[in-house]
């Protein structure tokens, strides 16, 4: 089961912002929506064999960390509002350190990287990384920043994660996603 996370460095921690603005009011939250749908969705169907988390960063604070489980979650299509208004619902709960579940497949809990970190063996995908067409074998998990670079504690923590590219170009979040996840489909045809 594949594992992707998103780093969102300015995404809010809580739900009010509008719909009608996130890329500037709910701190880049449409580059975290792009991310579920490159995610999940197929041509007409869904990937019920991936699971998608959220590591919001942003204010007010403190970090969250949102899940989606595709073989789980409903009332999501493929379009930035749909993602976008169930990202808002699960941060307009009360969360604590474990999962609070907001609507089918998807939940909500405080904490950000640090934990993420310590729960699966990430690789990072990295400009700089070994061509995953050329790896051996791939791991189950994946984590990827959003339009900006790692901060330096992210770099830190992250200094031994192995590293993967998806090409010899510079990608958006979402569309590395997507070659990841082909290749992913690919090796398993």
């Amino acid at each position: 089961m594949p594992v992707i996370a998103m780093i969102g460095h300015r995404a809010r921690t809580d739900g009010s912002w509008s719909l009608n603005d996130m890329p500037g009011g709910a701190g880049r939250m449409d580059v975290l929506c792009r991310a579920v749908t490159a995610s999940f969705f197929l041509s007409h169907d869904l990937r019920r064999d991936v699971v998608c988390y959220l590591v919001l960063r942003g204010e007010p604070g403190p970090e969250k960390t949102v899940r989606i489980e595709g073989d789980r979650v409903r009332y999501l299509n493929p379009d930035e509002r749909s993602s976008g208004s169930l990202i808002q619902k699960a941060l307009a709960l009360p969360c604590e350190s474990e999962f609070c579940r907001s609507t089918k497949g998807i939940s909500v809990r405080q904490g950000g990287l640090p934990r993420l970190l310590e729960e699966f063996n990430f690789a990072l995908l990295d400009e700089g990384g070994t061509d995953i067409r050329s790896a051996g074998s791939l791991p189950d998990a994946f984590l990827v920043s959003d339009h900006l670079n790692l901060d330096e504690e992210e770099k830190e923590l992250t200094v031994d994660l192995p590293r993967f590219s998806v090409g010899p170009r510079s990608l958006h979040g979402d569309h590395a996603i997507t070659v990841l996840l082909n290749e992913v489909d690919r090796r398993s045809a």
